[in-house]
């Protein structure tokens, strides 16, 4: 890892219309990767393809700043665990979002600091906002989940910034 950034604190709210992996529904958990160093889950929800989460999952951010992915998994017991999608956002935006509340010296109400829109870059469903709210940078997503029939999961994701006094 590069020089360090800050804190990346992602928190897994839900799943939506997840697929089938066992006879009737599935158990399902979601691991979360930063790089290729850091990596958390959450965990099984039984028997459910709209799971609640609300997990906050905790990342060090750093140069250079990459992706965010994710996998969802169905937990099985006698075999290895079924792929139930996977779904990746860049943290570009938000980094660079985080330094516009720098520049800007945005501290406190709510400020809509970017749009991101769905693209190669993301798997979004929809157009998102990052947003300082009380001195905090924010972004709620929506994303799609790739090789299924279906599923989206949403993610609540908090940036905090090491060189903005503040924001700890």
């Amino acid at each position: 890892m590069g020089e360090p950034l800050g804190l990346l604190k992602v928190t897994v709210v839900r799943g939506k219309g997840l697929v089938i992996r066992d006879f009737k529904s599935s158990d399902p958990y979601v691991v979360v990767k930063l790089g290729n160093q850091q990596t958390a889950r959450t965990r099984v929800i039984n028997s459910c393809l709209n799971p609640v989460w609300n997990e906050e999952l905790s990342f060090s951010l750093a140069e250079p700043v990459g992706m965010l992915n994710l996998e969802v998994f169905d937990r099985d017991r006698f075999k290895a665990d079924d792929k139930m999608g996977h779904a990746h956002i860049s943290l570009q935006p938000i980094v660079s979002a985080a330094r516009l509340r720098q520049i800007l010296k945005v501290s406190s109400g709510e400020t809509t600091l970017r749009k991101v829109v769905p693209d190669g870059d993301n798997c979004l469903v929809r157009e998102s906002s990052i947003a300082c709210i009380d001195g905090e940078v924010m972004q709620d997503v929506w994303l799609r989940l790739s090789d299924v029939e279906s599923g989206e999961i949403q993610l609540k994701i908090k940036f905090i910034d090491n060189s903005f006094p503040g924001t700890r």
